[in-house]
């Protein structure tokens, strides 16, 4: 990946702790967290003709790019008997697009399930992507290309329940609170490739659910390093900020409404008959706080959309945790506002070091060439972590 020369000039604020955890090199010598993240930032160069967070954020949307990944799926019951996927990255085949799915994602064979397990170790990436996402992103896919490809990772994205074409079999949709799954999914990991290094990125929402998994693990942690791309933080507040402008309202919010509307909708077969769920009521909502209101908080019992947002928001968990942990943010994110950016909290936590930049919009960072900047930032913090140390050893001082 290239670094474009030219492009629309912006500024880079880090924010950490005054002492970061040591970590120790193949040499034997130690270096702080935040010196060896400091030395993995390039330079970014905004898209001349992107040149805020609302543009940059559009292209997200709109860019018919490609980055080609190839992906074999397995089912994975979770302890309540509910359903979610894994999506591996796998080589390309001839017939790679199975019927339903998205494209170049087909269903791992039962022989190829059976001989998943390797004492290989390479180093393994998973992924949780953003709001009724899944692995088919392209903002994903363009962090796991270039390690899969380029550098001999190993990767698959956790699916959340009814995400990704998937079909549930429980009341459970996509929730920012429930961790259950991911750490089912890194258990699974563990005893599949016991010697692999194992690493997390998440995606917006995806990066609220991994940071409280995180802080939620703490020191029993066995990931050994994460990055956190876009993520909320703090539900509640920046769902206010969001409803203070028009195009945040009626933009954004309904856009992310009307996303989980068509998740429940896929899954209506399943949620029709739940006493808790007024489908007429959900189907009438159109902010996402709405929904949330008439179908997450009932479905998980909490009494007001304000109290999941508040119990669900990662901004106090971040406290707690302790693995290497690089945060990216845009400062002119039009989805997770400033508002809700915990740089108290990352000063606060010697395990955490976020970049701030003054442009690159919602999961989005392009630059002239048509790239993504966080790609390349989160691919050499963990390129970094990976080949600079023998493994992640956490000095404490």
């Amino acid at each position: 990946m290239g670094i474009p020369r030219f492009g629309w000039p912006t500024t880079q604020e880090c924010f950490h702790a005054a002492k970061t955890v040591g970590l120790k090199l193949r040499s034997g010598s130690v270096v702080q967290f935040s010196e060896l993240a400091r030395t993995t930032l390039t330079p970014f160069k905004a898209h001349p003709l992107l040149p805020n967070g609302h543009l940059q954020t559009l292209w997200t949307v709109a860019t018919r790019a490609d980055i080609p990944v190839h992906y074999g799926r397995k089912v994975m019951v979770g302890k309540d008997g509910g359903t979610y996927t894994l999506d591996f990255v796998v080589p390309p085949s001839e017939d790679h697009t199975a019927p339903g799915l998205w494209h170049r994602t087909r269903y791992l064979s039962k022989e190829e399930q059976d001989g998943l397990a390797s004492e290989d170790t390479k180093p393994m990436l998973l992924a949780l992507h953003g709001l009724t996402g899944g692995s088919h992103e392209l903002y994903l896919r363009a962090v796991v290309a270039p390690l899969v490809e380029k550098y001999g990772w190993a990767a698959c994205v956790m699916n959340a329940r009814g995400c990704a074409k998937s079909k549930i079999t429980t009341h459970q949709l996509f929730n920012a609170r429930v961790t259950m799954d991911v750490r089912e999914t890194v258990e699974f990991l563990r005893k599949t490739f016991p010697n692999r290094p194992l690493y997390g990125v998440g995606f917006s929402l995806g990066a609220n659910i991994f940071a409280n998994y995180l802080g939620e693990e703490g020191d029993a942690c066995i990931l050994k390093g994460a990055a956190l791309c876009s993520n909320p933080w703090n539900l509640e507040m920046t769902n206010a900020a969001l409803h203070r402008t028009l195009l945040g309202a009626e933009v954004y919010s309904t856009a992310m409404g009307k996303n989980l509307k068509g998740l429940f909708e896929d899954q209506y077969d399943v949620l029709a008959h739940d006493p808790k769920i007024d489908a007429e009521l959900v189907r009438r909502s159109k902010y996402i706080w709405e929904f949330d209101r008439d179908f997450t908080a009932r479905i998980f019992g909490y009494a007001t959309v304000g109290a999941y947002y508040r119990d669900a928001s990662s901004v106090d968990r971040l406290l707690k945790i302790r693995i290497p942990t690089f945060i990216v943010h845009a400062e002119d994110d039009p989805v997770a506002l400033k508002d809700g950016i915990p740089y108290d909290e990352v000063k606060s936590n010697p395990y955490a070091f976020m970049v701030q930049t003054s442009l690159g919009g919602h999961l989005s960072w392009f630059e002239m060439n048509g790239e993504r900047w966080f790609a390349r930032t989160v691919s050499f913090i963990s390129i970094s972590q990976h080949q600079l140390l023998t493994h992640v050893h956490v000095i404490h001082e």
